[in-house]
C-alpha cells in the first residue's frame, strides 16, 4: 500500500461526499409534488464519490514516484496558471456586489480564456463570442426559464 498524494486527494473526496451525501437527508421535503431538493446535489455527489474511489484505486496501483523538491519560484512558475485563475475567480466573487452576476460573469470568462488562451486579435475575437454565447445563455436559462434570481450588481439592474 503506497501512501502517495493521490491516496489523500481521493480519501478527502470520498469523505468529503460520503459526509455531504448524509446531509442532503437533511434538506427540508418538497412542497406541492415538487421534485426533491436533494436530487441535484446527489446527482453530483454520487459520481464524485465513484470518481474518488477509482482515483484511490488508481493510486495504490502505481508506484510511488517521488517528485523532486522544488523551489518557490519553481513551483509559482509550474502552477502559474490555476494561480491565476483561482485570483481571477476572486476577483469575480469581490466584484460581484458592483458588477452583477451578468457583467462579472462576461469580464471572468473572457479574462479566463484569453489569459490561458492567448492575446492574439482573432483569440480574442474568438474568446468574446464564446463567452458572450455560454454566459448570456446560461443567464437567460437560470434568470427567465427557471425563474431564479442571480446577483444584478449597482451596475445593472435587470429587473
Amino acid at each position: 500500500m503506497s501512501l502517495n498524494r493521490d491516496f489523500f486527494v481521493a480519501l478527502f473526496f470520498l469523505v468529503l461526499s460520503g459526509v455531504m451525501f448524509v446531509a442532503t437527508f437533511q434538506l427540508p421535503p418538497p412542497m406541492f409534488g415538487q421534485m426533491s431538493s436533494a436530487l441535484w446535489p446527489r446527482t453530483i455527489l454520487i459520481p464524485l464519490a465513484i470518481l474518488s474511489f477509482v482515483l484511490l484505486i488508481i493510486s495504490q496501483r502505481q508506484s510511488a514516484d517521488k517528485e523532486p523538491r522544488r523551489s518557490l519560484r519553481e513551483w509559482l512558475v509550474y502552477y502559474k496558471n490555476p494561480i491565476l485563475c483561482f485570483g481571477l475567480f476572486f476577483l469575480f466573487l469581490v466584484t460581484m456586489p458592483v458588477l452583477g452576476m451578468l457583467i462579472g460573469g462576461l469580464a471572468y470568462v473572457f479574462l479566463t480564456l484569453s489569459v490561458l488562451g492567448g492575446w492574439s486579435p482573432r483569440k480574442l475575437g474568438l474568446h468574446a463570442v464564446i463567452t458572450a454565447i455560454f454566459v448570456v445563455g446560461m443567464w437567460a436559462v437560470f434568470t427567465q426559464l427557471l425563474g431564479v434570481f442571480l446577483p444584478e450588481g449597482t451596475l445593472l439592474r435587470v429587473f
